[in-house]
């Protein structure tokens, strides 16, 4: 299993900036999708390590006012933007 890593994920809930660090194996767009929305208090955060939530989506959470989710490592400056795929 890889170390966890730390991510800062950040967000706009409303037009509002949104802003906090999560520790994670790994994170993607669709898993960064899903934090902000926790964040933001619509998705379902899992009560244990195995069990299996249903991820809120990029559309579902743009409905509840959640948009320009990025996220990057602790330690990167650059930003990548959740809706985009980044070309490496």
């Amino acid at each position: 299993m890889p170390n966890p890593t730390l991510f800062i994920i950040d967000y706009r809930l409303h037009g509002a900036e949104k802003s906090f660090i999560i520790r994670l194996p790994t994170l993607n767009n669709a898993d960064a999708w899903h934090w902000a929305s926790c964040d933001a208090g619509v998705g379902v955060i899992p009560k244990f390590g195995r069990e299996r939530v249903q991820k809120v989506s990029k559309p579902k959470a743009e409905q509840y006012g959640i948009t320009d989710v990025r996220w990057r490592s602790s330690g990167q400056q650059a930003r990548e933007e959740a809706g985009t795929e980044a070309a490496h």
